[in-house]
């Protein structure tokens, strides 16, 4: 699996044997991104995808000296269930 993020569509997207599995999308705001939608595509969910899809944007965005408001319920969740992200957390602008 691997994450690229996607500057000219707002995204973060992860591939699985080159398919497009899944993005998490998102509103730039400065050094903030606001994250608004995770989707992955039904063939790859129950596999980990999603949860690696979140795992390798915030490990970008860390890398990138940004933070995220993660407006989306999935993204929030696992935020909440791994708090070594917790730090990347900051308040809309």
């Amino acid at each position: 699996m691997l994450v690229e993020e996607n500057p000219a569509k707002h995204r973060y997207e992860i591939l699985v044997d080159d398919a497009l599995a899944g993005f998490t999308q998102y509103l730039p705001r400065a050094e903030v991104l606001i994250f608004t939608h995770t989707e992955v595509d039904p063939a790859f969910q129950n596999m980990g995808v999603g949860s690696a899809l979140i795992r390798g944007a915030l490990d970008q965005v860390r890398a990138q000296g940004q933070r995220v408001v993660p407006q989306c319920p999935f993204m929030a969740a696992f935020i909440e269930h791994h708090p070594e992200y917790a730090d990347l957390v900051t308040s809309p602008a």
